[in-house]
């Protein structure tokens, strides 16, 4: 007869870790303990934000060049905008209230399959027990 406890395997291990790992990272991203980890979030996600970006090479012709100036003196345009508007943001950004409802999303997500796999474990081990798990050969 197998032991009440319920198996533990990998899988359940996994699911253990990366919920603890979440639920750090989503109190890291809410600032729940200090505001500054919001602040270092915020400014984390907008620098990476920043930093993605695309490289398309094509001939260069005149206007494909005064095309590329203009558009480059834009980027920095903008690039100062979000720069000063990200020093002078005192309040929340919105972006942070995305990164914590995802972040709330996913815990949430991972604490279901958590619940379900004790859930399911647990009848399997139930159905063993009172012989329901016994195969039968088809002869019999």
């Amino acid at each position: 007869m197998k032991d009440i406890l319920l198996e533990k395997t990998s899988y359940h291990s996994f699911l253990r870790i990366s919920l603890c790992v979440m639920a750090v990272v989503l109190v890291f991203d809410s600032g729940l303990l200090f505001n500054s980890t919001t602040k270092l979030s915020i400014s984390t996600q907008q620098y990476l934000a920043n930093a993605v970006g695309v490289q398309v090479g094509v001939a260069p012709t005149e206007v494909n060049q005064l095309t590329s100036r203009i558009t480059e003196l834009e980027r920095e345009v903008e690039a100062k905008d979000r720069e000063i508007a990200v020093s002078l943001s005192t309040e929340a950004d919105p972006a942070s209230n995305e990164s914590t409802f995802v972040l709330s999303i996913i815990l949430f997500i991972l604490l279901l399959l958590i619940v379900l796999n004790y859930a399911l474990d647990y009848i399997r081990m139930r159905d063993e027990r009172m012989g329901y798990g016994e195969r039968r050969s088809p002869a019999t």
